[in-house]
């Protein structure tokens, strides 16, 4: 068995999302914003070409995925407006979370392939994780417990009422 090091990103609270999709299942980011309980899906917001939604499985708290509706596991694939509002996105997620979370810095990036890390893997999207200083303690090594500040319902509604306002 191998030991926790600084060079190594421990996930363990991510197994329920890895057995979950083991199974065959559709697109989550297909389906999800043709559903109509944003609330229950944690999607913030809607534009024409992409959506925000939160990640059920966060690494922090405001934990935001930036999706595309279309259904692509290459970034070269999508088309110049769904790039541009991709990005556009991203940007406002960031000045979202900056206002409301007061994070001390950000990881904003994608994995291509599983092989990569990413755990949907063909449909592509954008990761925007608010970092505090100590945000990476010893609870989720010793303990395989991820400690997240507050619910992810309470989150929404901060991040829903935020986009809704901020247009």
């Amino acid at each position: 068995m191998s030991k926790p090091s600084p060079e190594v990103l421990w996930a363990p609270w991510r197994l329920e999302y890895i057995e979950n999709t083991t199974q065959d299942q559709g697109c989550i980011f297909c389906e999800k914003p043709n559903e109509s309980a944003d609330r229950d899906n944690l999607l913030v917001k809607r534009g024409s070409h992409v959506f925000i939604i939160m990640n059920k499985y966060p690494y922090n708290n405001g934990h935001l995925l930036i999706v595309p509706y279309r259904h692509t596991a290459e970034l070269g694939d999508l088309k110049q407006e769904e790039t541009l509002e991709l990005f556009r996105f991203i940007q406002e997620a960031q000045d979202g979370l900056r206002e409301l979370m007061k994070p001390q810095g950000f990881n904003i990036g994608m994995n291509v392939g599983r092989l990569a890390g990413a755990g949907i893997a063909d449909h592509l999207h954008f990761h925007v994780v608010p970092r505090w200083g100590g945000d990476t303690n010893f609870m989720p090594v010793i303990g395989k417990t991820k400690v997240i500040s507050e619910a992810l319902e309470q989150t929404w509604d901060k991040l829903k009422d935020y986009f809704d306002n901020h247009k």
